[in-house]
């Protein structure tokens, strides 16, 4: 069947991913390949010290990303989208987000940029033993509980964004594990919440008469390939309110940014992981066997099949780059020299590869946000360097680079000197790659070891959640998410590793230790600026 008759046949399927500042649609054809493609640019907001979106941001951002993607289709194919085969919605991890049981959103959208839940994250990690970081939305949900916030007793049910949507298209108020496990701790027996972690909380707050229990307001816990509801007549017009649109196809369990990005990168089973770098940077390590104790640089996760994952995750990679990245984008409008976006990243990317391995003695936090894996609940970017530092355009741009993997390379140096987990292969994806070499030189060695970027790693988190529909409607028989992955997906697709070159090792090493010794001066500018 050619693209047209497939989609014309209501067979093709589409994954829609909310990311920090891009909302993208996927749909893929027969062969799971992606066929057309659209996207709406947003942006979060930061108003009464969180950083949020609002429910118009979030709807009209979907309904215009999906008429993007329906107008590519009715360019390329000539062609207007009726129906479809399945849906897949993603979006950036946790955060906090409730509802009354009227539908009304109780508070704003809490993000999971925000770092304000410090006290609720420490005294969860203790009561569990098990690491709560400050974006899961059990941290939020014990933060508003501690301040006392009046909209506790009206919440009917607590999700994510990505769950938000899903209810919006379905009416169902489920999660796919993966995002389910930083709502709250998953039991990777049962896949389901950890039972007595949940007795542990309603206990906790026994004493606050709250007219509910976390198993009532929680999302239930679904795995790939389970079924999570069809899409309703509401949820189509919802979507697309142009009302083209047929109700009726089915929806898999909605997930977070960190599971598409192991669907996308076919890092699914033990001693593989990836790395997702872009506005946010994470690194996803399926593990062979629990770790020996909770660290609170580490986060425990599941795959969405349900096996543990270890992430570290850090706020801040790319705004800072973005950030100059503007500043040389103005220059040279100012001297008349025109340059595309494009060609804009390749050049300063290109640069960093020309800098000292421990880039000249010079250093920068990135950190627009707080960061809590370093231990600061703000951020101030900074650039730092003394008179002896060799300050070149490459020294520059490599700094901005190690910069934005410094946070992830102090957890990752844990799980693996500490731990001595073992990875056999590792995947980058995201637009820290998009620069042949650049990113992937620094990533290998950061983690010294070697690192494979796929031909597809620019598709990103909207082509996995349309390959988790794709599972959903396309698997056969106990056939396990790696097994379709492997033979339905990735059987052709071509991987340039890069290995590690030691004096990069070295440098890296040396600039973690000067970026470790600075945290004083980052500490002060949050005091003083």
């Amino acid at each position: 069947m050619d693209i047209k008759e497939f989609i014309e046949a209501g067979k093709a399927v589409l994954g829609i991913e909310f990311g920090s500042t891009r909302i993208k649609a996927v749909l893929i054809g027969e062969d799971n390949a992606p066929i057309a493609s659209g996207s709406h640019d947003w942006e979060n907001r930061f108003e009464n010290n969180i950083w949020t979106y609002t429910l118009a941001d979030i709807e009209n951002g979907l309904q215009d990303c999906y008429a993007s993607m329906a107008a590519d289709v009715k360019t390329n194919y000539g062609i207007e989208i009726t129906k479809l085969g399945a849906i897949g919605i993603s979006a950036m991890m946790h955060g906090y987000m409730v509802f009354d049981k009227d539908e009304n959103l109780l508070t704003p959208f809490r993000t999971w940029r925000n770092t304000i839940t410090e006290d609720a994250s420490e005294a969860l990690t203790k009561l569990f033993n098990y690491n709560i970081p400050q974006r899961w939305s059990i941290a939020h949900l014990y933060h508003a509980i501690l301040a006392k916030e009046k909209h506790l007793p009206k919440i009917d049910y607590m999700t994510t964004l990505a769950g938000y949507i899903h209810r919006r298209l379905t009416g169902k108020k489920v999660l796919g594990v993966g995002e389910a496990s930083g709502m709250f701790p998953i039991d990777i027996n049962t896949h389901n919440y950890d039972k007595s972690m949940v007795e542990k909380f309603d206990k906790l707050i026994e004493s606050e008469k709250l007219p509910w229990t976390l198993l009532d307001i929680l999302p239930t816990v679904l795995c790939a390939g389970d079924d999570a509801g069809t899409l309703t007549a509401e949820g189509a017009s919802f979507l697309d309110p142009s009302g083209k649109l047929e109700a009726g196809c089915p929806l898999c369990p909605p997930e977070g940014d960190a599971g598409t990005g192991m669907a996308a990168t076919n890092t699914v089973t033990k001693r593989t992981g990836n790395v997702s770098a872009g506005t946010s940077v994470f690194a996803m390590i399926v593990l062979e066997k629990e770790l020996s104790k909770a660290y609170p640089e580490i986060d425990l996760v599941t795959t969405p099949s349900g096996d543990l994952v270890a992430m570290v995750h850090a706020n801040n990679c790319t705004s800072d780059i973005n950030a100059w990245a503007g500043i040389f984008k103005g220059f040279a409008k100012a001297i008349g020299a025109e340059i595309s976006t494009g060609k804009l990243y390749d050049t300063l990317f290109e640069a960093a590869l020309g800098g000292d391995a421990d880039c000249g003695k010079l250093l920068s936090f990135c950190y627009f946000s707080g960061e809590p894996v370093t231990g600061f609940s703000e951020g101030r970017p900074l650039f730092i360097r003394t008179p002896e530092s060799n300050f070149t355009f490459a020294n520059f741009m490599r700094t901005n680079l190690y910069s934005a993997l410094s946070v992830l390379k102090v957890g990752l140096d844990i799980l693996f000197d500490k731990e001595n987990v073992t990875v056999d292969k590792i995947l980058g994806h995201g637009g820290f790659f998009k620069a042949k070499d650049a990113g992937q030189s620094v990533l290998a060695a950061a983690m010294n070891a070697d690192i494979s970027v796929m031909e597809t790693a620019g598709e990103g988190g909207a082509w996995g959640i349309a390959l988790l529909a794709s599972y959903l409607v396309n698997k056969t028989d106990n056939e396990s998410l790696s097994d379709f992955l492997n033979a339905k997906v990735f059987n052709n697709c071509e991987e340039y590793t890069m290995t590690p070159d030691p004096e990069d090792v070295k440098g890296f090493n040396a600039f973690i230790e000067r970026y470790k010794n600075c945290y004083p001066v980052e500490q002060a500018a949050i005091d003083n600026i």
